[in-house]
């Protein structure tokens, strides 16, 4: 059986296009969430063991929300707000918690063995969340459902990757930039404000990622 690939830009376009279209429930949904680490850090200046254990459950929950809307899109419906959005994570986000802390782990032993098998597995697993947000095959399994979906498709995932992380390291160079003469106030509110705005782009990455695939 032939595979059939995907087009990285036609990716990255329906990503931006999501972005542009429902900007109001992303960021706005991601500024309430990550309110409370601006909070945390604006009480407790640099950076701790707990704000960055908040930070990444927030980061998890935001992200299988992200999926959600995404699944309404695709379905063709946008009949949920974003409490039932947030609200249809409880019931795998202690998964979802566990394959982003499996995937941070292997990637970054991957990265330390030459960098190589770390890409690979950065792509390979790029799927996770919305495996396990959507099909629930349990924290294992979802790693290899995720290398099944990619198969035949990895550069073509690489490269919506590379898209993606140079537009959101662009953007948070830029601002640390603009901030360095701010005080703990202001870089902190800056803080707020871009994780605000680059949250969904990897969170809709792995999803329009998901579903072109499928639909390939």
């Amino acid at each position: 059986m032939s595979v059939r690939h995907i087009n990285p830009a036609a990716v990255f376009s329906r990503i931006w296009e999501i972005y542009r279209d429902q900007t109001a429930v992303l960021i706005g949904t991601a500024l309430v969430l990550f309110a409370v680490q601006f909070v945390v850090l604006l009480l407790v200046p640099g950076a701790t063991i707990a704000t960055a254990i908040l930070f990444w459950v927030l980061t998890v929950l935001y992200q299988g929300m992200v999926v959600q809307l995404v699944n309404d899109l695709q379905s063709g419906r946008r009949d949920h707000s974003v409490a039932q959005l947030l609200r249809s994570v409880e019931p795998v986000l202690l998964a979802l918690l566990a394959v982003s802390a499996l995937f941070a782990f292997g990637v970054a032993i991957g990265f330390v063995l030459f960098v190589i098998p770390g890409l690979i597995l950065l792509v390979m697993w790029s799927l996770v969340a919305p495996v396990t947000v959507l099909e629930h095959p349990g924290v294992f399994a979802a790693f290899g459902r995720s290398r099944e979906l990619v198969r035949g498709n990895g550069w073509a995932v690489f490269g919506v990757i590379v898209l993606v992380g140079v537009t959101v390291v662009a953007v948070s160079v830029a601002v640390r930039l603009a901030s360095a003469a701010l005080g703990s106030f202001g870089q902190a509110l800056l803080q707020w404000l871009v994780d605000a705005a680059i949250a969904p782009l990897s969170a809709l990455s792995a999803s329009v990622i998901y579903f072109s695939l499928l639909g390939a």
